[in-house]
């Protein structure tokens, strides 16, 4: 019951943080798209830096290791996902690459989809990627 919760309070900070994230990247504000990976690697309890310049296999073993990974797979896809949207407008393709790589990584370790779209997240994702 403890993990449970646990895992829904740093879902809940997730969403907020990544939503927040999100609006201002679209909006082409610097530093958004360093908050949204770094809303990533908070939730994997795992430091940004390190976490996302991992190659999709080793990200993938990290998740694994936390020990949540399960439970937060599908918003990490996610927010992986939007990312290499984000990156790919931007230009920085091999940043955007590297993401829908690891997404997919994610997606393939844990059953989840990268266009699957978590529920605490629809309507934002129907108002910015729509």
């Amino acid at each position: 019951m403890l993990q449970r919760d646990y895992v829904l309070e740093i879902v809940d900070q997730f969403v907020e943080g990544v939503s927040d994230a999100l609006r201002r990247a679209l909006r082409g504000e610097a530093g958004a798209t360093d908050d949204i990976e770094r809303q990533i690697g908070e939730l994997l309890d795992l430091d940004p830096g390190t976490a996302l310049v991992l190659a999709p296999d080793s990200l993938v073993t990290m998740m694994v290791i936390s020990g949540i990974g399960d439970s937060v797979a599908g918003y990490v896809c996610y927010a992986l996902s939007r990312l290499a949207t984000i990156y790919g407008r931007e230009g920085a393709d091999d940043l955007a690459g590297l993401r829908r790589l690891q997404a997919r990584a994610v997606a393939e370790s844990f059953g989840c989809d990268p266009d699957d779209v978590p529920a605490e997240l629809a309507r934002l994702d129907a108002e910015l990627f729509s």
